[in-house]
């Protein structure tokens, strides 16, 4: 998302050189001080040409970010939807199967999308598939959903943090057999987290031979 910059952190009169990242929940800065701040602590954040200025608790830090200073604050005080990060478009076709999470059918419908919780199906295949593996045995199941989305869509596999009942590798190894590559992870929740999976570009198929219907090479 181009939110990582090397930067100069002043905070407490003190100047630090470091690198500055913006995140799903922190504003965290690297370097001879580690400084991490929620963005739910930050009360004022502002651009001052190159400077983006904050404040959090009763303490102020200034970070010379350059010319992102202005799109940094504006991400810090209007931050997208969960289901925007993880890619939701209007007009998309979401299908969410076994996951447990009362907010995110509200996230998609805010977002434009329609979402259902019935399996798609080859005839209308799904822009993206949320689905949960709480087991590692749920797994089994990844092939098969790897046949229903578009060319371009993608299935984000939900599991739990931090259990023995199914682990990271586990779960892309269960996309990589369904023929799929792993593009990205992301704290799903305070309890989930959730991987993509694609289809790679070299297997996708922009002809289609039906309305709403894909075919892979082979």
């Amino acid at each position: 998302m181009g939110y990582e910059a090397s930067c100069a952190l002043t905070i407490d009169g003190k100047r630090f050189e470091g690198t500055a990242l913006l995140e799903h929940r922190d504003l965290v800065f690297r370097g001879p001080l580690r400084l991490v701040i929620p963005l739910a602590a930050i009360s004022r954040a502002q651009a001052e040409g190159p400077i983006l200025q904050v404040t959090f608790g009763d303490r102020d830090a200034s970070f010379d970010i350059g010319a992102p200073a202005a799109r940094w604050a504006s991400r810090i005080t209007n931050p997208p939807s969960r289901a925007r990060k993880l890619g939701i478009k209007p007009d998309m076709l979401v299908a969410v199967l076994g996951v447990d999470d009362a907010a995110l059918p509200d996230e998609i419908a805010t977002c434009g999308a329609v979402m259902t919780r019935r399996t798609p199906s080859r005839s209308r295949p799904a822009h993206v598939i949320f689905y949960g593996a709480p087991r590692r045995d749920a797994l089994r199941r990844v092939k098969e959903l790897a046949s229903l989305i578009r060319p371009d869509g993608a299935i984000w596999i939900v599991r739990p943090k931090g259990v023995k009942t199914i682990t990271e590798a586990e779960t892309m190894a269960a996309g990589k057999r369904a023929g799929l590559v792993d593009v990205k992870v992301v704290s799903f929740s305070d309890s989930h987290t959730a991987e993509k999976f694609v289809i790679p570009v070299s297997r996708r198929q922009t002809a289609v031979s039906a309305p709403g219907r894909r075919r892979l090479s082979r």
